[in-house]
């Protein structure tokens, strides 16, 4: 599998702070080509520059001098020329002269020659801009094509100029870059949208923007919305030292966001020059691109404005050598490291869960909720909802009839656990022991397990799982009550549940768009946020520490099933993370599948950078140090084409049938009338041929 960010689907960006001298385009050169072979260094494939750069901004009537423009214009001539030897696309700040006017323009240059001219669309005339006294907008220029000179000669001829220019990337598939300038994306419809509409995927702002108090953050808040509205990066510079003090003061901002997410920031009224770089995942704004509905209809309704938008190619020589990504991936896609954003989520996804089961409740008219209580993670978590759900109709506790269903193989762990916040909680409790009816079934089919012996099957486990079931739904129609599901959205990807009569089956659902990794968080933040009393969070954090299993297979030492399983502190016979893979992993995988539908070498790669070592990147506080796990390379690709197979091929058909839940995030709906629609008889060849292929075994 390739190590370069730049075979799955990234493309890393950079935005440049150079010192300015007002009036000294060599100086300002200097400046502006150290700064591009830094990002060269760095492996950028795009660097931006501040707005007038190679004359500074704050120059006012200076550029009405030839001397100055002209001193411009040669060291434009000297970086188009520099640019040969440089990796990226270099986008610079220069007032250019064209049909007897003066342009405050953005130039791309690369590979030895300037690709196109961009003029400012909106040029201020308020406050303490001035700019029209000295320049023309882009609606003005009557031509789609400038020269640039240099001195008495010609530097080229025939660039493309206008600001419906987009820069296609041959040989990176989906780099296309649009360039506006400073005032441009502070209009109500900045050019950078239609630049989106067009194609860009990474949209560019050559900034001269003086600080006030607050201003940083609109711009911030600017940069991030017009990226998130358009699916897109934007890439912001703001000149910093150097520009005149006369009336304005400068901070040197500069950021790149994704799709409404901050990627990098640059460090303001830094006393040294910024290179600031981020790793855009073009896959990521691609996808959203093409499942979004409207980004599609609104190109239609353009569809004649679009049509004057130009593509200008070029292609970059890619670094030979491997581009480690360093963008920050989440070990938890699912759950923010951030504590208060993870408090946040977790506060946000536990009202969702409340308000939809409270809302059935309502529409039905129903007052009581049937659940089994295993003592296990999920149902544990849709315990504590059910009890905030009554409280919030003003029903009593006992309205909740929480029912322990002890099989074959129900440890003394768990079933204490479930008894234990059953009381905590003040909900109805009871048990009943499915063995004897859950034997007769084994009895009338015929199954050796019926007469003691050891033969621990599927069917074996299944018998077991639909006598919890169908006990329950008949207490659900002896108490006029509903029937609430407990299986979460992990195993629902993985096919991890019995069809029909286990629990893949109920009448309202509150866990099916929230994976076990997120559970197990939010049982945390339950804890810490005080929900319940002392005595539930003490059987909480034991829930917590319980190895996960379905408890359906008798432990050695059970004799012949009758028995309640291992005893106190020992773990399970059956570990589910051993036959379908770690959570953990397989909630990352799902995500990045899910989400944005990535090609299986892509999540191998992704799933590498965070999972390959415990000592990158950042851990959710609540990860003790012994839980912070780590996975070489062989066995995230051992679990990666078990996560396909299940995924793709073998549990379709269960999740084409799931009862109503709420649906919680925007990557966590399985449900055939939300996120997923799928064959039930489908296959998992394709992914698993990509896998092959891109990611082969080492």
């Amino acid at each position: 599998m390739s190590r370069s960010l730049y075979s799955h689907g990234f493309v890393r960006v950079a935005a440049a702070v150079p010192h300015v001298s007002i009036g000294d385009p060599a100086a300002n050169a200097q400046r502006t080509l150290a700064l591009a072979h830094a990002a060269h260094d760095r492996g950028a494939a795009v660097v931006l520059f501040p707005e007038l750069g190679l004359s500074g901004y704050s120059g006012d009537d200076l550029f009405h001098q030839s001397a100055l423009l002209d001193g411009v214009e040669a060291q434009l001539a000297r970086l188009i020329a520099a640019s040969a030897g440089l990796r990226p696309l270099i986008l610079v700040g220069a007032p250019l002269r064209a049909e007897g006017g003066l342009f405050n323009c953005a130039v791309a240059v690369h590979g030895g020659r300037a690709l196109g001219v961009v003029p400012k669309s909106y040029v201020p005339e308020y406050h303490e801009y001035y700019e029209k006294r000295q320049f023309r907008a882009a609606r003005d220029l009557v031509g789609d094509a400038v020269m640039i000179r240099a001195g008495g000669s010609v530097a080229a001829t025939d660039v493309p100029a206008g600001p419906d220019l987009v820069f296609a990337c041959a040989n990176v598939p989906g780099l296309a870059v649009h360039v506006e300038i400073c005032e441009d994306v502070w209009s109500p419809l900045p050019p950078s949208t239609y630049g989106a509409l067009a194609g860009a995927t990474v949209l560019t702002n050559l900034s001269a923007s003086n600080i006030t108090i607050g201003k940083a953050g609109y711009r911030r808040m600017l940069a991030s919305s017009q990226s998130a509205r358009t699916v897109s990066a934007y890439a912001y510079a703001a000149a910093g030292r150097g520009e005149s003090t006369t009336d304005m003061a400068w901070d040197g901002q500069a950021m790149i966001c994704e799709n409404g997410d901050l990627l990098a920031e640059s460090e303001r009224f830094a006393t040294d020059e910024q290179l600031i770089v981020a790793d855009v995942d073009l896959d990521r704004l691609l996808a959203d691109r093409m499942q979004i509905s409207c980004y599609g209809d609104t190109i239609g309704d353009l569809r004649k404005r679009l049509r004057r938008m130009r593509r200008v190619e070029f292609a970059l020589e890619l670094p030979t050598q491997a581009v480690d990504l360093e963008r920050r991936v989440e070990r938890f896609p699912y759950v923010p490291a951030n504590p208060a954003s993870r408090d946040d989520r977790c506060r946000e996804v536990y009202s969702i869960q409340v308000a939809g089961l409270e809302t059935r409740l309502r529409a039905t008219g129903i007052e009581k909720i049937v659940i089994g209580v295993s003592g296990g993670l999920d149902s544990t978590h849709a315990l504590t909802v059910a009890a905030r759900v009554v409280d919030r109709l003003g029903l009593p506790r006992a309205h909740v009839l929480g029912y322990t269903l002890p099989g074959f193989a129900t440890s003394e762990r768990t079933r204490g656990n479930a008894h234990a916040l059953m009381e905590a909680l003040g909900v109805t409790a009871a048990e009943l022991d499915i063995r004897p009816s859950a034997r007769q079934m084994l009895h009338d089919i015929g199954h050796p397990a019926a007469d003691g012996a050891p033969e621990y099957d599927i069917t074996y486990e299944n018998v077991q799982a639909g006598e919890r079931t169908s006990h329950l739904f008949r207490l659900a129609n002896h108490h006029r009550a509903l029937v609430l599901g407990t299986g979460d959205l992990s195993e629902l990807a993985l096919g991890w549940s019995t069809y029909g009569v286990g629990d893949q089956m109920s009448h309202y659902n509150v866990n099916a768009s929230v994976p076990k990794t997120l559970i197990r968080f939010l049982l945390r933040w339950a804890i810490g946020a005080e929900l319940f009393s002392e005595a539930a969070n003490r059987v909480l954090s034991s829930v917590l520490e319980t190895a996960i299993s379905p408890e359906l297979v008798p432990g050695d030492g059970d004799g012949d099933g009758d028995g309640e399983g291992e005893g106190e502190g020992q773990g399970p016979h059956q570990d589910s993370e051993r036959t379908v893979g770690p959570y953990e992993l397989q909630d990352f995988f799902l995500y990045y599948v899910l989400r944005f539908g990535y090609r299986p070498s892509k999540v191998a790669y992704l799933a590498e950078h965070a999972w390959a070592s415990r000592d990158r990147g950042e851990w959710p506080d609540l990860i003790p140090p012994e839980a912070r796990n780590e996975y070489p390379r062989a066995e995230i690709r051992h679990w990666l084409q078990e996560f396909l197979r299940r995924f793709f091929e073998t549990s379709q058909f269960k999740r084409s049938a799931l009862p109503n839940a709420p649906k919680v995030g925007s990557g966590g709906s399985l449900s055939p009338r939300a996120d997923w629609r799928a064959p039930s008889d489908g296959n998992a060849t394709a992914w698993l041929a990509e896998l092959d292929a891109a990611a082969p075994a080492d």
